[in-house]
């Protein structure tokens, strides 16, 4: 099985990698950037809670509470139990800095799974748009060659989990902050 895995790596990085052109580096690397720290995910949540009304809201706290789920799972016991290495800076120099931490799981898939998915589920309206947002930022973390396809993959998963874990709070749950007088999302 292992074997697989690493032959769909190599075969789809390197698919990934000729696809390259300056414009396309150029902007795929400025998503991965602007993906850094959820910088990304935390602006779309800022512009929802602003503009959204009380569903946009709700989509944004839902979608940031899955990204926290997603970012301690992702960047925390998983790539500590994995401690793959990241793909080899002499098949081809990534676009843009490696980064230090384990390749397996993707941080960066995680992060924008979770919240495409924790806010898509609160306000479906926003998935034609944060869907394919995920997608291409998880892509960009291959395509810039700092992770393989299955790192992205395992990331997307643990994002869409987070997402599906983050709905609202029980019953018991919002009846406690109703109490302490604290909004309840």
């Amino acid at each position: 099985m292992r074997d697989r895995v690493v032959r769909f790596d190599e075969r789809l990085s390197a698919r990934a990698h000729a696809a390259g052109s300056p414009g396309i580096d150029r902007a795929l690397t400025r998503l991965t950037r602007a993906a850094n720290f959820s910088r990304l995910w935390l602006a779309v949540a800022a512009v929802l809670a602003i503009c959204g009304g009380r569903s946009g809201r709700r989509a944004a706290v839902r979608g940031v509470r899955a990204l926290v789920i997603a970012a301690a799972v992702a960047n925390g016991p998983a790539k500590l139990l994995a401690r793959r290495r990241r793909p080899s800076e002499a098949a081809r120099p990534p676009l843009i800095g490696m980064p230090r931490s384990s390749s397996f799981p993707s941080g960066h898939s995680a992060s924008a799974f979770a919240f495409a998915t924790g806010a898509s589920a609160e306000l479906p309206l926003l998935a034609p748009l944060l869907i394919p947002l995920a997608g291409a930022v998880a892509y960009s973390r291959v395509h810039a060659g700092v992770h393989y396809p299955s790192d992205v993959l395992a990331g997307a998963a643990i994002g869409a989990g987070a997402g599906a874990l983050a709905g609202r709070p029980s019953r018991r749950a919002r009846r406690r902050a109703r109490r302490a007088g604290q909004p309840v999302t």
